[in-house]
């Protein structure tokens, strides 16, 4: 049986592509931490403890504080016994999801490592292909907003994400413009929106009236209201013409359960940078029961945090939404590890 013989951490910084703005902010970088784990047989994974506009708390500092505490905990135990850790953290430290996410993906992975078991065998192996959305961020440029669907039409990416704020005369304008944009360069595309919060249920409603006055076709839309509005989301999801998703509500999988037993949403957007591994995959399994739509995302992290969310919905091929795209908001290579990117797709080799 091996044991944890070392937790190190480092950090990573990197220029976006373009300005990351939504309803709660704007960022020009990627800041992460990153965690590696070894054990004493030689096994090793890697995590990834992004930072975020919704989740503030977790700044560079505190998470490297919070994993100088947890390392001291680690350290020496047997692999297969860091769950009830996690668990403990989860509960004492909820206001600091993706650092606890972060360790435990990288102990996750090198548990697997130490198995000799692949991330995609461990989900399921049932799909080889994952493509992705690509996100449009609340800009109300219109030049930048030509050239960024420019960049991802000639990617031919098909899914687009759009950043709206709930500011509802600043969203008719931003979102006319994207469609009229959509159609001049993509023969065939689907457009979903992302309030990050920002709505209160009239502004949602009267953009709502707005949508459907201008027949424009909307897949989704994710988290308008705010977190803890549970019943002005379970008002509009009544209202809605399309399915309400909700991402800054569910964290846990007491979020879900709440959601899936109130009728509040849906479906679910499932996040590995949040939620970690176990409550990643609990999530899914109540998603599964109660019948929610099922979304799959990111925050801003690199490819060692994003992989893990591809890996997971290769693995179990159940998702009906996946906006795995923070990587091609950063300066990318093609390649990581054995996963290939090839315009909005990765393809796991074998």
């Amino acid at each position: 049986m091996s044991t944890i013989r070392d937790i190190s951490f480092r950090s990573v910084v990197r220029p976006l592509r373009v300005v990351f703005a939504t309803a709660q902010g704007k960022k020009r970088m990627m800041q992460s931490i990153i965690v590696r784990v070894v054990l004493t047989d030689g096994s090793t994974g890697l995590g990834e403890c992004p930072t975020s506009i919704s989740l503030n708390r977790e700044s560079t500092g505190v998470v490297c504080s919070m994993l100088h505490e947890m390392k001291q905990q680690f350290q020496g135990i047997p692999i297969q016994h860091y769950e009830p850790a996690i668990r403990k953290f989860r509960t004492e430290y909820s206001e600091y999801p993706m650092t606890i996410s972060g360790i435990e993906v990288a102990l996750f992975r090198a548990g697997l490592a130490y198995k000799k078991l692949t991330e995609h065998a461990y989900w399921g192996g049932k799909n080889r292909v994952v493509q992705s959305d690509i996100t449009i961020p609340f800009v109300t440029d219109r030049s930048f907003l030509e050239h960024w669907i420019r960049y991802a039409s000639q990617r031919e990416f098909k899914v687009y994400k759009l950043k709206v704020s709930g500011n509802i005369e600043h969203d008719k304008k931003v979102l006319s413009e994207v469609h009229y944009m959509l159609r001049k360069a993509v023969e065939e595309f689907t457009l979903c929106l992302d309030g990050n919060e920002g709505y209160s249920k009239e502004a949602f409603c009267r953009f709502v009236d707005y949508i459907q006055a201008n027949n424009i076709k909307i897949e989704f839309f994710e988290q308008p209201l705010a977190r803890n509005d549970y019943q002005g989301l379970k008002e509009i999801k009544e209202l809605s013409p399309f399915p309400i998703i909700l991402d800054e509500t569910v964290i846990t999988s007491s979020d879900a359960q709440r959601v899936a037993e109130e009728g509040i949403a849906h479906g679910v957007n499932i996040k590995i940078a949040k939620s970690g591994i176990g409550e990643s995959a609990a999530i899914l399994a109540i998603a599964k029961k109660h019948k929610l739509k099922m979304m799959i995302g990111c925050m801003t992290e690199s490819m060692i945090g994003l992989s893990a969310a591809v890996y997971l919905a290769a693995g179990t091929d159940v998702f009906d939404y996946i906006d795995l795209d923070s990587v091609f908001l950063l300066y990318h290579k093609n390649r990581f590890g054995n996963l290939l990117l090839r315009g909005p797709c990765f393809e796991i080799q074998p």
